[in-house]
């Protein structure tokens, strides 16, 4: 039997601390587009022992309330996109009717410049991020 996801603290958006610059920024735009969204507010057991302890769970990054929807953002090189892609295959197969989105670089990137945002996606997601 699998452990059911579990809800994580709530935290106030002052308090909330960002684990990278296109996080920041991705809240910014929800913000401003006045969309209502919570930070990594649901934890989903990936992996547990026999008597039901979590080894591994997986928090994706953003829920989009209205949308019903997990939105996973990462900019890290493609070669390390291999960790993502297991954890949300394995969280489609556990939990089907989750919504799951995973954003890559591109992803973020075409949807900055969607916004017209090219200039502040560079500084973000550019060659200077990717090699922090």
């Amino acid at each position: 039997m699998r452990p059911t996801p579990f809800a994580n603290p709530v935290v106030s958006r002052d308090e909330i601390q960002f684990s990278h610059p296109s996080e920041q920024e991705l809240a910014n735009i929800l913000d401003f587009y006045d969309m209502a969204w919570r930070y990594e507010p649901m934890s989903f057991p990936l992996q547990w022992d026999e008597d039901g302890n979590i080894l591994e769970a997986f928090s994706p990054d953003f829920y989009l309330v209205d949308q019903d929807l997990y939105i996973e953002l990462t900019t890290l090189r493609p070669k390390l996109m291999r960790i993502k892609h297991r954890k949300l295959r394995r969280i489609q197969a556990l939990y089907p009717e989750i919504n799951i989105r995973l954003w890559n670089r591109r992803d973020f990137e075409r949807f900055m410049a969607h916004l017209g945002l090219e200039q502040e996606a560079e500084g973000l997601i550019g060659s200077r991020a990717v090699r922090q």
